[in-house]
């Protein structure tokens, strides 16, 4: 943490945990029976990855879901089924953000999706009373930048917008891709193993 002024998390598999096996099964149930063609543990692929990278509107990603399970399935049914991914975030890294943003500028970089993020996520992050811009200074979030990690544009993005030096920058992932990228433009990295705690590389 020498010399540390800024730290970006990502969202999925590093503060929240998921279970992709959960909106699979979702899925299917409601007659998707080639979901796993979509669905990737750290990339989506078709229509999934058109909505987080913002080529689509949820509107139109649930028109492309019907297509494939019938037209009478409700936007609704749609939403719960993805939303079945998300976990939750452990308490504690809910605690550790608040302890961390008393000494350093937070940002969230995530490939998410407006159903997501605009539903259940803001709801887990309310466990202890709190919203989600109480914990970090700006959002960076594939869909609104209409690209995803590991593409280098996405660094570039959050370093033009933001005007933090990389090298006085942590980045946690749970992305091997992601991690090899942003070292590549000098930011100090971080692997996350699933659901490992990982608040020991703090000084605090």
């Amino acid at each position: 943490m020498k010399n540390i002024k800024t730290i970006i998390f990502d969202l999925g598999g590093v503060l929240m945990d998921l279970d992709k096996q959960k909106c699979i099964d979702a899925f299917e149930d409601l007659g998707f029976s080639d979901i796993t063609e979509y669905l990737g543990e750290y990339e989506q692929k078709g229509m999934f990855m058109d909505l987080e990278d913002g080529t689509i509107s949820a509107t139109e990603f649930r028109d492309e879901v019907r297509k494939h399970i019938g037209e009478a399935i409700t936007d609704q049914q749609i939403d719960e089924a993805f939303n079945r991914f998300l976990v939750g975030i452990p308490e504690q890294k809910l605690t550790l953000l608040r302890q961390l943003h008393k000494s350093y500028r937070l940002f969230m970089l995530s490939n998410t999706n407006p159903i997501m993020f605009e539903s259940r996520i803001p709801e887990l992050f309310r466990i202890q009373g709190l919203n989600i811009p109480d914990y970090f200074d700006k959002l960076y979030l594939s869909y609104q930048l209409g690209v995803t990690k590991p593409s280098p544009k996405i660094f570039e993005k959050i370093i033009a917008d933001s005007g933090i030096l990389p090298q006085e920058t942590l980045f946690l992932d749970d992305s091997q891709k992601n991690i090899d990228a942003a070292r590549k433009f000098g930011f100090q990295t971080y692997l996350v193993a699933p659901r490992k705690d990982f608040s020991f590389i703090f000084d605090l």
